[in-house]
């Protein structure tokens, strides 16, 4: 249901990306910028997804995780993930989102990519 969710999202900003640069639009800009904003949204959202589920497959994060209180570690989650959303836009291209948006195979290998890349420093780096 997720996936079903995001992918339509994704191409519904697509879809508005691609009208908003038709004809003379005055607000075209706007409207690119929004759409652009509402996609990244979505795929900071299915970034957020993945890294609190990878997270709890760490050997770190069991043992550090032991220690805590519920509310200790959904803290901590969401700062870590939050660290990571926040890295995403830097390492995804706006053709890498468009092809997340209609092949959903290619979306779940991005998703991972990114925060593979960055969920270590991140969690490392807030753990401290």
């Amino acid at each position: 249901m997720k996936k079903l969710l995001i992918s339509t999202a994704l191409m519904a900003t697509f879809a508005l990306a691609g009208c908003a640069t038709t004809g003379g639009n005055t607000n075209a800009g706007n409207t690119m910028g929004t759409a652009s904003e509402i996609g990244m949204n979505v795929f900071k959202a299915a970034i957020d997804n993945q890294c609190r589920s990878q997270i709890e497959n760490q050997n770190a994060w069991r043992i550090a995780s032991v220690a805590m209180t519920d509310a200790q570690e959904e803290a901590v989650k969401g700062r870590v993930c939050g660290c990571v959303s926040e890295q995403a836009p830097q390492q995804v291209t706006l053709i890498e989102l468009g092809n997340a948006a209609i092949d959903p195979q290619y979306r779940t290998q991005l998703v991972t990519r990114v925060v593979a890349k960055s969920l270590q420093s991140c969690y490392s780096s807030i753990v401290k």
